[in-house]
């Protein structure tokens, strides 16, 4: 998927743009050095949250599960700079759930995307939904913005809060439940 030359052509294009000499000791591997870069920060692209989220475990309860403080990082797909912060998970099974380390694998296949957190977050529910067939998901991300920090207003330490809730979370009671397990 990766096209590597484009990636190096494009850096070097943005280098000249900015009136860097390209041939410079210090940029003169930053082309391959930012290509590769790519492949981890969008590897997104190459996961699918369906394989993560297919090895289940039978339960005979239906008691909230909860992963939260799981750190992330993402690009902004309107500057293609970082934002980052941490997500919170919570799920109610219908019978089956999966193991804790493949709701953070979750959040990686969409956070290592160009993306806007609004859509992460939606991302990340629907996934739940659709794959573990769970009675409802709640997903809360906090997230500081380098769009917002390094450019324009400027405004370093603003956190963006984005919530999605689906199913069973839409009651107002396991809502708030959510948010005192949120702590």
């Amino acid at each position: 998927m990766f096209d590597d030359e484009k990636i190096k052509e494009g850096v070097r294009l943005i280098l000249e743009g900015i009136g860097e000499d390209v041939n410079r000791e210090g940029l003169l591997e930053t082309p391959d050095r930012v290509a590769r870069m790519y492949h981890e920060l969008a590897a997104g692209y190459s996961d699918d949250a369906k394989e993560h989220l297919s090895k289940r475990f039978h339960v005979d309860n239906s008691d909230i599960v909860m992963e939260k403080d799981i750190y992330f990082y993402s690009l902004c797909e309107h500057h293609m700079l970082p934002f980052y912060g941490k997500a919170a998970i919570a799920y109610i099974p219908n019978g089956e759930v999966v193991g804790l380390s493949k709701i953070a694998r979750t959040v990686e296949v969409y956070a290592r995307r160009l993306q806007i957190q609004e859509q992460l977050t939606n991302q990340i529910a629907d996934a739940f939904m659709k794959e573990l067939n769970c009675k409802g998901v709640m997903v809360h991300i906090e997230a500081e913005h380098m769009c917002m920090t390094m450019r324009g207003i400027k405004k370093p330490g603003s956190k963006t809060v984005t919530v999605v809730k689906r199913g069973a979370f839409e009651d107002e009671k396991l809502e708030n439940t959510f948010y005192r397990m949120l702590g």
